[in-house]
């Protein structure tokens, strides 16, 4: 299943985690959802071996490249934003220069996600052998009272949303689709349609975070995991605990309201 030791795989078995990543590059901060190649690296390093092909559905500016590329897999990519795949490819190129490997494949193509299979059917896809991505949270980064996106907005060089009503792909962009039973349900459908695409007992990692809106807990990572299952099996979650995040007085004195600091990472397998 992997090359690591003993000792690396008892470790990674532990049902939750803490992972502080780095301080994220100047041009990859541009992005408002990104998720850390640091942490995408553990994850590849355990559910592939070296010389592996991997595929990000909703690759942003790369992190799932970079995490390959320094484990010496191959990575395909899909993105809706083109900006954003300009800075993956870059990203990937210079990684590339910097470990001095050229035998490692990584390509990114612009489009939506949905379409993957057609690219697999037309060969311009490869059959992978694992697949890592983290979805749009819903549409919660239109939340203006949002502090992180409070600060976004007053720097004024960073994107706070992953497209604007005037973008060609605004349409595809599942982060502004604001009902959410609509929103689950093409998140399934892009997922459903990885299973042709994915090697037979190869898993599907999600990671993804229950989103509190309105006064309630929307329940996404649960939710998807329902809507996923006969087409994949859900074989095992962790944790991915935050621990240096600061905390903030919501509700203080007058309601239960609690600091999120977690995500689920949701594996998946085929059969």
């Amino acid at each position: 299943m992997n090359d690591l030791d003993p000792k690396e795989w008892i470790k990674f078995q532990k049902s939750w985690f803490i992972h502080n990543p780095p301080p994220r590059r100047k041009d990859a901060l541009r992005h408002p959802g990104k998720f850390p190649s640091s942490l995408a690296e553990e994850f590849i390093r355990f559910f592939t071996k070296e010389g592996a092909t991997v595929l990000d559905p909703m690759v942003g500016t790369g992190s799932t490249l970079v995490a390959a590329l320094r484990s010496g897999r191959h990575a395909y990519g899909v993105e809706l934003n083109p900006d954003y795949v300009e800075l993956a490819r870059e990203t990937a190129d210079a990684v590339r220069a910097e470990l001095e490997d050229a035998a490692v494949i990584t390509e990114v193509f612009q489009g939506d996600a949905a379409a993957i299979p057609d690219l697999f059917k037309t060969g311009r896809l490869p059959s992978v052998d694992y697949v890592l991505t983290s979805p749009p949270y819903w549409d919660m980064l239109h939340a203006r009272g949002h502090k992180t996106q409070q600060a976004r907005r007053a720097a004024g060089d960073l994107d706070v949303v992953y497209s604007d009503d005037g973008d060609p792909w605004a349409a595809a962009d599942l982060g502004n689709v604001h009902d959410y039973d609509q929103f689950l349900d093409r998140l399934a459908a892009i997922y459903t349609g990885l299973h042709p695409v994915l090697c037979d007992r190869g898993y599907l990692t999600v990671i993804v975070k229950n989103v509190k809106k309105g006064g309630r807990i929307y329940p996404l990572a649960w939710d998807l995991a329902r809507r996923l299952e006969g087409v994949f099996t859900l074989k095992d979650e962790k944790l991915w605990l935050q621990d240096n995040i600061r905390l903030a007085p919501y509700g203080m004195g007058n309601a239960w309201v609690s600091n999120t600091h977690h995500h689920y990472c949701l594996q998946f397998r085929k059969e």
